[in-house]
């Protein structure tokens, strides 16, 4: 299930709504509505953040023209959602047992999950 996505400004924990975007070689920042996928050359920005932007003199700013809003949870997220309630609700459920063989004190953050049993 995909998280919500917070604006990228520094204290700022409103959630995103926007994507800025820069084309350096045009000298103009783009303000869109939010991405599919966060991007590495990319900043979430809140509405407040979103309308407020300003750039470098001699720069431009290209802004989405309607409204920002937050993204509607997909059918995939509701889904996911659901699989991960009836997973957690199931009375059949392997407990997991302490691995013995591993090295004493620090324990990995990453685990392997087997494959869901289908009915």
């Amino acid at each position: 299930m995909r998280s919500v996505r917070r604006c990228s400004r520094t204290g700022c924990l409103d959630p995103a709504v926007a994507t800025l975007t820069y084309a350096y070689a045009e000298s103009t920042a783009v303000v869109g509505p939010l991405a599919t996928y966060s991007e590495p050359h990319s900043y979430d920005l809140c509405e407040e953040h979103a309308l407020r932007l300003t750039v470098p003199r001699g720069w431009e700013v290209v802004r989405h023209d309607g409204a920002f809003a937050l993204p509607e949870p997909s059918v995939d997220d509701l889904t996911a959602l659901a699989e991960a309630v009836r997973e957690a609700g199931r009375v059949d459920r392997p407990v997991e047992q302490p691995d013995q063989g591993a090295a004493a004190g620090r324990r990995g953050h990453l685990r392997v999950l087997p494959d869901p049993v289908t009915e």
